[in-house]
């Protein structure tokens, strides 16, 4: 394949495995990354997997001179955009960091696609964007809501502002993919997820106990309308989805507009469910306490996924126990990330 894709925030945690998905399908792939949430050692990582090495540009998506410079450079056709902060807490303490980096960053890097005529674009986005739901399970029929915190702001407005881009000029064709929630490693144990300081997210935090790192887990409410009272969320495989980007690009090949899809795997599990789960896959015993319910946390959320699986030939394959443990075995080899 001649035309390269370029890779925002390929380094990171989605990045990276969506990277080692279009170097193994035999992609050209150039990164691009500021290293602001993210490690180098991930590209490194990579090709040793696979024996292939990205392209790799340090930089920020803001500079549109330099992403423009990269895209005619490369010969780029298709962008994959996962450029972005990311934590939830964070984005309520610091919501202009949030709104410059997500909002303004997609439209500096739309700006510079256009300037060198690529107009195909996969862009990652969350199942945050629908809010509450007023149905379960959440379909993409399922209006949009209002996210509770800036990060989840952030994605519905890029989603916007890509989806009013594409229908202002027909050569735009562009895949919104609404994630559930990522978790999981390569089966290879080198790359996975790092995140900076406690993690915000379940699986990671669990992981974190059971390797040591932290004490016990914090579960958030255990009074929800849920079999056992705790928070039901649909877990998917980050390499399921990062395979589901792949099937985005050969869509937008006969797609003009804006589209989105869900990726998910249709199933919830709770928070204790994925704990003992994980207790299972790593022979370790995970201690929790239950504290009182986050505000802006909702009971359940889980995908239907049946749009990805008949537009884009795509599903989920592997399930939460083969999430976990792949998540301890990146945990176990790397008990302080690319650190060590």
């Amino acid at each position: 394949m001649s035309d390269a894709v370029l890779v925002t925030g390929g380094a990171g945690y989605i990045g990276s495995h969506a990277t080692l998905c279009l170097l193994e399908a035999g992609y050209s792939v150039v990164v691009l990354d500021n290293l602001c949430n993210s490690s180098a050692k991930s590209l490194k990582r990579v090709t040793q997997i696979c024996g292939r090495e990205p392209h790799f540009v340090q930089g920020d998506i803001r500079d549109t001179a330099l992403v423009e410079q990269t895209l005619k450079d490369h010969c780029v056709s298709v962008v994959l955009h996962f450029a972005g902060l990311k934590a939830v807490g964070e984005s309520v303490e610091q919501p202009l960091r949030y709104y410059e980096n997500n909002v303004a960053g997609s439209v500096a890097l739309c700006k510079a696609m256009q300037a060198a005529g690529v107009f195909n674009l996969v862009f990652s986005s969350s199942a945050t964007v629908y809010g509450e739901p007023n149905r379960m399970p959440i379909d993409e029929g399922c209006p949009a809501g209002t996210p509770t915190n800036p990060y989840g702001l952030s994605k519905k407005m890029v989603e916007q502002v890509l989806s009013d881009v594409a229908t202002s000029d027909a050569r735009w064709s562009i895949a919104l993919l609404r994630y559930f929630n990522p978790v999981g490693a390569h089966e290879s144990g080198l790359i996975g997820e790092d995140p900076q300081g406690i993690p915000n997210n379940l699986v990671p935090y669990v992981s974190q106990v059971a390797v040591g790192k932290l004490a016990a887990l914090q579960v958030f409410g255990d009074d929800y309308p849920t079999e056992d009272g705790t928070g039901v969320r649909d877990y998917i495989h980050v390499v399921d989805l990062a395979k589901g980007h792949l099937k985005a690009i050969e869509a937008l090949k006969t797609r003009k507009g804006a589209h989105v899809w869900n990726l998910g795997t249709g199933k919830g599990y709770s928070v204790l469910q994925v704990v003992k789960a994980f207790e299972k896959a790593s022979g370790k015993d995970v201690p929790f306490n239950i504290a009182p319910r986050r505000t802006g946390d909702i009971a359940e959320c889980w995908a239907n996924p049946e749009k990805a699986r008949e537009e884009l030939n795509w599903e989920a394959e592997y399930g939460i126990e083969r999430m976990m443990a792949d998540t301890w075995r990146w945990q176990e080899n790397n008990p302080r990330g690319y650190e060590d």
